[in-house]
């Protein structure tokens, strides 16, 4: 079977994909983000006297999930029944994971990658002041499950 890009018509046009006849299902993903700082910028971030940033950060990414149809214009507007961002400290940064679940006719796999995306910002956003030389790397779905095309997961 040849894989073609969903998002043009046969003329080459774009257009939203119709999952009408689609059946919902259980659909699931999975996606990560690194955030790579220098030592000095990560040790601020954990003696912050007035809090967690990373816990700023986890808000982004869930309320970003609940927005990506707003953000990328392609993308359908769903009801999630899930969605689950985590932050935490690496040895040369912040790894943000999301897993994101709803049941309908179309994949969270956007969903999920917007809020690892949104999440990753937040913590360069919460840290600029300190290190404008920031990188966020890795953005990646790690896995998806549900609908027609079955199960993926990252090698």
């Amino acid at each position: 079977m040849q894989k073609t890009l969903t998002h043009y018509d046969s003329s080459g046009r774009i257009r939203m994909v119709d999952v009408s006849g689609k059946p919902p299902t259980l659909r699931q993903a999975s996606a990560s983000a690194r955030v790579k700082m220098n030592p000095r910028t990560l040790r601020a971030v954990k003696r912050n006297p007035k809090g967690n940033p990373l816990e700023i950060a986890r808000i982004a990414g869930i309320s970003a999930a609940k927005r990506t149809a707003e953000l990328i214009p392609l993308c359908h507007p769903l009801c999630l029944s899930h969605i689950d961002v985590q932050a935490g400290f690496t040895k040369n940064g912040v790894v943000v994971s999301s897993w994101v679940s709803s049941t309908g006719p179309t994949g969270v796999e956007m969903e999920a990658l917007t809020a690892v995306a949104v999440a990753a910002l937040t913590v360069y956003d919460m840290c600029k002041a300190i290190d404008k030389g920031i990188e966020i790397t890795d953005i990646r779905l790690l896995e998806k499950s549900g609908g027609k095309s079955g199960t993926y997961r990252a090698k």
